[in-house]
């Protein structure tokens, strides 16, 4: 990777949408729950495994930047699907081109044909294309990768335990299991937890802490409730918010870059292009940070520093 590294992403939207749902809550539960019609937060069983279930576009496009500068984010789905149209506001935030794909037959919308075809067609319009990253664990992606590669293109796969080919990891240079992603929040569905919380030996850690938790409770109600008094009527000032947005993005670069690191130290550098990727709008100065290098040491209850041979600081997350 290069600073002319230039990258292509498109997103099977559909695809990865249905197999972080059956990953998380059984093979086929998808089409058992009827989940395509139904929305994120809801009181109905769907509606609450959907929400379990939230891909983290922003993750996915955080770790394609780490490739390079992201050219273009292409996600293909049918966007008048409940389910798909719940994810509007992640997909405008980052500015991913929305391509409308209707059912043609039953649920069927021809995405794995248009997004090959695209793909293809970008990279002979824009040879500057570098990396393409594919999101879909689909083997009928494989002959769309074997074509990249023999384009001289990087080829990146990204797609959910149990739904990817072995065929498409094989004819990938590089591939990532969603859940591995950094950022990306392991999530236990509520059937298991509560499953878990029924055990016999969680239920007896319960029974015995029982009387101790609910003294104590009784005995900081009241302190918490002054402590949280003062605190929740506190509002936080736009260069508050400013700061902690900043150090937000530093926390996701870091992540991204130590993915990618051989020891988990980065050079100031490298972090500070990783953040601009993600975020075009960050600038240290406006922060009251003379410096990039300040900016960062002004986060040291987060970082751990070191200095190599020729006095270059380098950095990683405690």
């Amino acid at each position: 990777m290069s600073d002319s590294s230039r990258v292509a992403v498109y997103l099977d939207f559909d695809n990865m949408v249905i197999s972080r749902y059956d990953n998380l809550h059984g093979d086929g539960s998808w089409r058992r729950d009827n989940a395509r019609d139904h929305a994120p937060g809801g009181g109905e069983v769907a509606a609450k495994r959907l929400a379990e279930a939230m891909v983290d576009v922003g993750a996915i496009i955080d770790y394609a930047s780490s490739f390079g500068t992201v050219a273009l984010t292409r996600a293909y789905a049918d966007w008048s699907v409940p389910a798909n149209a719940a994810y509007r506001s992640q997909l405008v935030d980052r500015a991913v081109d929305l391509v409308q794909l209707f059912a043609t037959s039953g649920t069927k919308n021809g995405a794995d044909i248009r997004l090959s075809i695209d793909s293809v067609n970008d990279l002979v319009d824009h040879a500057d294309l570098t990396h393409v990253v594919v999101v879909a664990g689909d083997s009928d992606y494989i002959a769309l990768a074997q074509r990249c590669r023999r384009m001289g293109r990087f080829v990146v796969g990204i797609g959910v335990t149990g739904s990817t080919s072995r065929a498409l990891v094989a004819a990938c240079d590089e591939f990532s299991d969603y859940s591995d992603l950094p950022g990306v929040r392991t999530i236990v569905p509520a059937k298991q937890a509560e499953a878990a919380a029924h055990t016999p030996t969680q239920g007896l850690a319960n029974a015995s802490g029982a009387t101790k938790a609910a003294a104590k409770k009784a005995g900081t109600t009241k302190a918490a409730a002054k402590k949280a008094a003062p605190a929740a009527a506190k509002v936080p000032t736009k260069a508050e918010k400013a700061s902690a947005r900043a150090t937000e993005l530093l926390v996701r670069a870091m992540r991204v870059g130590m993915e990618k690191s051989d020891d988990g130290w980065l050079y100031l550098s490298a972090v500070k292009t990783q953040m601009q990727r993600m975020d075009s709008t960050f600038k240290e100065k406006s922060l009251g940070h003379s410096s990039f290098r300040a900016f960062v040491e002004a986060q040291g209850n987060l970082l751990d520093f070191q200095a190599n041979d020729n006095g270059q600081l380098t950095v990683r997350l405690r």
